[in-house]
């Protein structure tokens, strides 16, 4: 007999921003901005180049390399240029470290 997990053992996001990136990059690809399986292709090549070959156990590293995949895509596709990107990645940087702690962050 084989057990369900329980919800203890689900994946489970350790960061609000794992499962609000996981949820664009689904959301651009229904959206039809890319396939899934361009999206695994270059999510798989930027782990490599990272140098990722462990357990892919949705740690930090592994959102991190997920959010620089996605960057690459928006600049690959079109849909958001260099200086979007480094302009929007400043925005949200400047936002946390103006937020107290426990607060949500929120881009004004």
């Amino acid at each position: 007999m084989t057990l369900s997990p329980t919800p203890e053992d689900a994946p489970r996001f350790d960061a609000p921003w794992h499962a609000q990136v996981f949820a664009l990059t689904v959301a651009l690809s229904e959206a039809g901005a890319f396939t899934w399986p361009e999206w695994t292709d270059t999510f798989a090549a930027t782990l490599r180049e990272r140098g990722v070959d462990g357990p892919l156990d949705g740690s930090e590293d592994y959102y991190l390399a997920w959010l620089a995949a996605l960057e690459d895509m928006a600049r690959a596709r079109g849909f958001a240029g260099p200086d979007a990107v480094a302009d929007m990645a400043e925005r949200w940087r400047a936002a946390y470290l103006s937020t107290p702690h426990g607060d949500p962050v929120k881009l004004s």
